[in-house]
């Protein structure tokens, strides 16, 4: 077995205490689909419940750290003390539709001058399946205890490559076209499966070659991103610069992929 930090034992440990409860609330979601209001709030409350779960645990091996998570917002701690990005349900539309395809995604991140954020530690877990998709920085990103490598493949005919499309009032969908235009005639398929932190960790994994989205929130990419890094690959805004937060905007793929990813992307939106 490799070893990891405590850190990382304290992300694992609040996911999976959280990802029981995930696991009965996807199978009973199923069963509300006789109303359109019942299962969209039974899902809400799951993502609450889960958030709840995952703050106690994370908050009680850490009480001086601030939080940053998806339902509750903002939770003040020592500036000075690293801080945890949580979402507790990405993937919320598949969860409501009973796609089982969602994760729990953590990231533990320190201040850097300037009031900038860097991830220092990631967990990306997905409960039905029990893969925990985890990181540290400078210490390689791991699925369990096997090591993960971005993929080696160089050719985009052979890359298969994940992203996100705009949809009802959230995205750029004209943007995303222009990209889509430009991306999809040269690679080998391209997959939306509706989960940022598992697409991040899917490339991180080899399973995906490559992946462009736009428009998401700290929490779905704070640790798919550290996931990428570590796996050897590369994440950039579409510029090829390291202003994704800033812009809201995420390419990723290994080295020599990226390049030529990010070159149909930046003549895209030229």
């Amino acid at each position: 077995m490799v070893s990891h930090s405590g850190l990382i034992t304290i992300m694992d440990r609040a996911a999976r205490k959280a990802a029981p409860r995930l696991r009965r609330d996807f199978n009973e979601v199923q069963l509300l689909q006789v109303s359109r209001k019942g299962p969209a709030d039974f899902v809400s409350m799951a993502d609450k419940r889960a958030e709840q779960t995952i703050y106690e645990e994370l908050s009680h091996a850490r009480p001086d750290w601030a939080f940053v998570m998806e339902e509750r917002g903002d939770v003040a701690g020592n500036p000075d003390k690293p801080r945890f990005v949580v979402d507790p349900l990405d993937g919320t539309t598949n969860f409501l539709h009973g796609i089982p395809h969602f994760a729990i995604s953590i990231a533990a991140e320190e201040p850097r001058p300037g009031g900038k954020w860097e991830t220092m530690a990631a967990l990306v877990y997905q409960p039905l399946t029990d893969e925990s998709f985890w990181a540290e920085k400078g210490r390689g990103a791991w699925l369990t205890d096997q090591r993960l490598r971005v993929s080696a493949r160089n050719d985009l005919s052979e890359a298969l490559i994940a992203t996100g499309i705009p949809f009802l009032g959230h995205g750029d969908f004209a943007e995303w076209s222009r990209i889509f235009g430009a991306v999809a005639p040269g690679v080998a398929g391209i997959r939306r499966l509706g989960s940022a932190a598992l697409d991040l960790a899917w490339v991180a994994a080899g399973r995906f070659d490559g992946f462009w989205e736009s428009g998401l929130a700290r929490w779905d990419v704070a640790a798919g991103i550290l996931l990428v890094k570590e796996a050897g690959g590369y994440v950039t805004d579409y510029r090829g610069g390291d202003k994704m937060m800033e812009r809201n905007e995420f390419l990723a793929a290994n080295d020599v992929l990226h390049s030529k990813l990010h070159k149909l992307v930046a003549g895209a939106l030229r």
